[in-house]
């Protein structure tokens, strides 16, 4: 995998360049990583630069065209599906029978999914009012950027956008929310920001479901729009992927969808075309 060495995240991704599970991951905690699906050993990583290798060279639109070529031959989950896919792709590294809730941080056993109040749910990050996409296989059902989260921290997430600034969300420490938007813990910052741009680059009206694209702004309602695109370049920057988040695309990648990310491997795509 190519990446330079100029830009502020080259050396801590240099360290997981060549391996697809790391030995140890991190999502605001640590632990030693749990196999990928349960029983099965990490897989060895081939080099992404055959997947990625139409992109070569490219920036701006031509760079964000290519990528969405890319990543758009995938598998389809379905909904119900996702709830097990989750339990693989998130699960907590130092405990296997755990996943770890994205904006909480909190380990939670994975069989506590459902509709209570202390249950986890299927939290879409690309809220799905935001194009009206609703659950439908396709955007709505996409591991990229559908991850585990507290029923009631779900529910006052809501279909907001990210921003910075609020109060204290009761049972997310760190995150913060308003009338708005919503900020995530510093932990899971850059996770947002690269789920996000992926929606934004994959689905571009082609394929039944609205052109999704990023804006500076927030109350964007059910336009097929999110913001603060500005902010989430920042957090972009400030948290890149971790070991956590590089397993989880890994998986994503080997059992579930076949498709990846391309801004956890290459988080400076991000300026590049943005």
């Amino acid at each position: 995998m190519r990446i330079s060495r100029l830009t502020p995240w080259a050396a801590g991704l240099a360290a997981v360049a060549l391996i697809a599970v790391p030995a140890a991951a991190s999502a605001g905690q640590q632990g030693t990583a749990a196999p990928r699906t349960p029983g099965a050993a990490p897989a060895a990583a081939a080099s992404y630069d055959a997947y990625y290798a139409p992109a070569e060279g490219k920036t701006g639109a031509a760079l964000k065209a290519a990528l969405h070529d890319i990543i758009k031959t995938q598998s389809k989950v379905g909904y119900d599906g996702v709830w097990n896919a989750l339990k693989a792709t998130d699960q907590d590294p130092a405990n296997p029978n755990n996943v770890i809730l994205l904006y909480s941080g909190r380990s939670q056993s994975k069989s506590t999914n459902g509709g209570g109040a202390n249950d986890w749910n299927r939290e879409h990050v690309w809220a799905k009012s935001h194009g009206d996409f609703g659950t439908a296989t396709g955007p709505g059902t996409d591991l990229h950027h559908l991850r585990p989260e507290d029923v009631t921290v779900n529910s006052t997430r809501g279909n907001k956008d990210f921003d910075e600034g609020g109060s204290p969300v009761s049972e997310a420490p760190g995150s913060l929310t308003d009338a708005d938007s919503f900020e995530p813990r510093d932990a899971v910052k850059g996770d947002v920001a690269r789920m996000l741009l992926y929606m934004a680059v994959r689905y571009q009206g082609g394929d039944g479901f609205a052109d999704l694209e990023m804006n500076d702004k927030v109350n964007n309602g059910s336009a097929p729009l999110f913001g603060r695109i500005s902010l989430l370049k920042q957090w972009n920057q400030m948290d890149p992927p971790d070991a956590f988040e590089q397993r989880r695309n890994q998986v994503i990648f080997d059992v579930y969808q076949h498709n990846r990310n391309p801004f956890i491997d290459h988080p400076e795509w991000v300026e590049s075309i943005w």
